[in-house]
């Protein structure tokens, strides 16, 4: 039987406040940052509606390298200043795009996917990394979607020990 919150336009704030409760207690007694990031991508996956991808890219010099996902296979590296990603990373900032063929250097790992929803992950004020969010729907994600899962974030980036990874990001 699925537990998974419904979302519905008339309580997506609802619908967050579910997620940021189970994401809590989650992570409330594990710190193991692949653990933790597995479990995260899982949470989203399958419980945001109307996704085809949902992972982490994390840096490795001047190129974001994947990281634990749902979906299909993923782009394995993305190069410098290119794409949604790359964008987010940037500007250290979350990045929606309603849709990306719209987006100059948009980088295409699935044709299926029509927007995309990027937030940077950060550990000692660094960007480490980022969640990517995709849709094969335009327009799928909002500032409620935004709120809520950089919300979902900072849990998981206040929950996770990221040393065994920052020594990769330089």
């Amino acid at each position: 039987m699925d537990y998974s919150p419904v979302i519905q336009a008339d309580n997506k704030n609802y619908f967050y406040d579910l997620l940021l409760a189970q994401v809590k207690s989650m992570f409330s007694q594990e710190r193991n940052f692949l653990t933790n990031i597995s479990n995260f991508c899982a949470i989203i996956y399958t419980s945001l509606p109307d996704l085809n991808w949902a992972g982490f890219y994390f840096r490795q010099g001047k190129e974001l390298v994947l990281g634990p996902f749902q979906g299909k296979p993923a782009c394995v590296r993305l190069p410098s200043d290119r794409g949604v990603c790359w964008e987010s990373v940037n500007t250290r900032r979350s990045v929606m795009v309603k849709n990306v063929h719209e987006f100059p250097g948009h980088i295409a790992c699935d044709s299926a996917s029509q927007s995309e929803m990027v937030l940077p992950i950060f550990y000692k004020d660094e960007v480490i990394g980022v969640l990517d969010i995709d849709s094969p729907v335009i327009g799928r994600f909002d500032d409620e979607d935004k709120d809520g899962v950089e919300k979902m974030i900072d849990i998981l980036v206040k929950s996770t020990d990221f040393s065994p990874i920052g020594i990769f990001y330089k």
